[in-house]
């Protein structure tokens, strides 16, 4: 098996003192795992990181057994936001949920593109609403669609539209920019209740059932935020 492609790198691990074993989510290929020989050499390892866009070329003897790539970088992001933590984090956050929610081998070019998309999302004023919104489109593009409108109760509050979520047990605020999608610059406060919901909903979805710690670096780049 033997085929060209581009992708973006989601892990790497040391395999042994020369190599890396890595996964990179590929536009006609899916999420795949292989080898990089020489992956901790000088030459390479400086672009190696996690997000970044390489050209890949991977080759296996078979379907059952591990491949290897010959990797050359195509666009490197990361460098660009070493002296911003926040925005590194989040690029962290979101290659993880991509790696930790995407099956192997399965073309998906929608989860492609939304990690092109995302890059487009750093450069704008209101990138942490926008990051809210792309983490939400992840999930309706992988089958877990979050309709929030089915969940919530409008309520005119001081002549303001509040929204609130009907479980009886514990009623919680809805923020208003998950419901309306609109362009208003959010307070942060409100932006880290956003993401809140969203982890609380991954959390009894996909991560609790499945026996899934919700991601580290998720919770790093929240941390970042306060």
């Amino acid at each position: 098996m033997n085929w060209d492609d581009t992708g973006f790198l989601l892990s790497k691990n040391k395999y042994n003192e020369n190599s890396l074993v890595s996964e990179i989510f590929t536009k006609d290929h899916g999420k795949v795992a292989g080898i990089i020989f020489g992956g901790t050499s000088r030459k390479i390892k400086n672009y190696l990181q996690i997000g970044n866009r390489v050209y890949l070329n991977f080759n296996s003897k078979s379907e059952n057994r591990i491949g290897y790539f010959k990797i050359e970088i195509q666009q490197a992001f990361t460098p660009y936001y070493f002296d911003n933590k926040k925005k590194l984090s989040c690029i962290s956050s979101a290659i993880h949920l991509v790696k930790v929610l995407t099956a192997e081998s399965q073309k998906n070019t929608e989860v492609f593109d939304l990690i092109k998309k995302f890059y487009f999302i750093l450069e704008k004023d209101n990138w942490i609403k926008e990051y809210v919104y792309w983490e939400l489109e992840l999930l309706k593009v992988l089958g877990y669609h979050l309709q929030f409108e089915n969940l919530i109760e409008k309520k005119i509050v001081g002549r303001q539209v509040k929204y609130f979520s009907k479980s009886l047990t514990n009623k919680k605020i809805i923020p208003n920019f998950l419901i309306d999608q609109n362009n208003k610059l959010e307070d942060l406060p409100t932006l880290l209740n956003g993401l809140k919901l969203v982890g609380d909903y991954l959390d009894k979805t996909i991560f609790k059932p499945n026996n899934i710690l919700h991601p580290i670096s998720r919770e790093h780049f929240i941390s970042t935020l306060k």
